[in-house]
Formats: structure tokens, sequence, C-alpha cells
């Protein structure tokens, strides 16, 4: 269940659709909301949140490297006639953020456990049952149907290792709890498919 005017919802809902989009498509943000009712009640500013699931991946060209930055935008223009100044400041940061998977270092205290919930929620597919994580995996794949395979495996393959390596993948205590065991163990699973010559 959104706040947001209905009018604008569907607006969103069609920016997430296209044959660009695989694994980014209006599924993605429908399944951050319905985690979001699971720590509404831990959040400082639910609403920013909640902004920042609809608008992070609104603007998505696979072959762009600024679709953070370019949904940020688009969330402070669509959002500021609908949601008071401070709560869009803190979703915009929040897309932002996507682009690193980070929290910033200036974030005050509650802002930057509100991010780190966000961002948990993005990744939260990664802890996945292995059919969900599967169909995730091939949408990627057709997102990057652009990338010639070997080059896409090497390129894939360097991702999943860079988050293996954490100590945490996941940035809060209820994405540890949630989602970090089925995560790398399914992260394991695919970087074996990525090395294996032939596999899909």
């Amino acid at each position: 269940m959104t706040t947001l005017p209905a009018a604008l919802m569907r607006r969103i809902e069609r920016m997430h659709a296209g044959p660009q989009r695989g694994y980014h498509a209006w599924s993605h943000p429908q399944a951050l909301l319905r985690l979001l009712d699971e720590v509404r009640a831990h959040l400082a500013d639910p609403l920013a949140v909640e902004c920042a699931i609809l608008f992070h991946d609104a603007v998505y060209d696979p072959t762009r490297a600024d679709n953070e930055r370019r949904s940020a935008a688009l969330a402070w223009r669509l959002l500021q006639a609908v949601v008071a100044a401070p709560t869009l400041a803190r979703a915009v940061r929040m897309i932002e953020a996507t682009e690193r998977h980070e929290v910033p270092a200036d974030a005050p205290a509650e802002e930057a456990d509100d991010i780190r919930l966000f961002l948990d929620m993005d990744l939260s597919v990664l802890g996945a049952s292995e059919t969900a994580f599967d169909a995730y995996e091939a949408g990627v794949r057709r997102e990057y149907a652009h990338v010639p395979e070997p080059d896409f495996r090497a390129g894939r393959a360097a991702i999943l290792e860079r988050f293996l390596a954490r100590d945490r993948m996941f940035l809060s205590d209820w994405g540890v709890a949630r989602f970090e065991a089925p995560a790398r163990t399914n992260l394991r699973r695919s970087l074996a498919r990525l090395r294996t010559r032939g596999a899909p």
C-alpha cells in the first residue's frame, strides 16, 4: 500500500515498462514495498523510503552509468508538489546511494539507519529462494544482452566476488538476519555457473 497519489503511481508504473527491463521492471519496487511493511515501524521517515523505492530505478538504461543520478533528479522534479522538502531530500539521497550501495559518510544517524534498511531491501533478491534468484539472474542477463557472453561473465563474476568479499553484504542487522546466509549461498552458486564454460 502506497501513500502517493494514484495518478502519480500509474505514471511511475509506466516508467518501469519497456524492453530494456528484465529484472528492473515494476515487480521490483512492488517487492520492496512489501518488505517496507516489515520495517516501517523502525524507520525515521517511512515516506522517504517509500519514495526512494518507487523512484530509484525509474530511469534505467543498461548502456548508461548515470541511471541513479537521473532517477534522483526525476524524483526531485515529480515529488516537489507531493511530499515535504525534508522528506524529498532524504529520498533523493537514498536514490543516489544506490550507485555505490553505501551510506553517505555525512548522513545523520537516523537517516543513515533508514538508508541501510532501504539498500538492504534493494539487494534482498540476493537472499531470495533459488528459483527467485535464478529468475533475477536471467533478468539481469536479458538487460545486458548487448554485452558479449565472455565479457558479461567476467564482469558479473567480479561484481559477485566483491559482494562475497565483504564481512557483511547487508548493512542493517535486519538485512543480515533476513538475507545474508541465503545470499552467500546464491552468489557462490552463481559464481560457479559463471566460471563453467557453456553454463546458461
